[in-house]
């Protein structure tokens, strides 16, 4: 069986961005079709978009992580003190250990102008340090959803 690291990597390597690729590495544990899946984290690549927000990686673990434990009832304060509690754990593992959360701070591009993309793609960024991206965020929220 493949692992879901090595499933979100493959994903990625696909033409999927690194937030679809992470989701979609669980999707099927919460009943979400990839389809769906994919959809709902296209927006959240590139930091958002090409925003130089949030890595896409990051975001797809946050969604994740909310899946599992998200509040959905509205006097249930727990599983929202849990979430919150557990993204914080997700991001100062993956900030500890890459330095940042954000696509710019990660990248050390902006994504959001075409000269600034163009050189990250030729520099290799996105066949480099996205993969290992992707594949930690996978087995960080695996760790944390045990």
């Amino acid at each position: 069986m493949e692992s879901r690291a090595n499933k979100a990597v493959h994903t990625f390597a696909n033409g999927f961005n690194c937030a679809q690729a992470v989701l979609t590495s669980y999707s099927d544990e919460y009943g979400i079709p990839d389809e769906i899946a994919k959809k709902i984290a296209c927006g959240f690549g590139g930091g958002m978009g090409y925003s130089n927000e949030a890595c896409g990686a990051v975001s797809g673990a946050v969604m994740l992580i909310s899946l599992k434990h998200g509040k959905y009832i509205e006097s249930d304060k727990e599983s929202k003190e849990k979430t919150y509690k557990l993204v914080k754990k997700f991001t100062d593992s993956f900030r500890e250990e890459f330095g940042a959360v954000s696509c710019h701070d990660l990248l050390k591009f902006d994504l959001s102008k075409e000269d600034e993309m163009q050189k990250a793609r030729e520099s290799g960024i996105f066949k480099e340090l996205c993969p290992r991206l992707v594949r930690r965020s996978v087995e960080l929220v695996e760790e944390i959803l045990k």
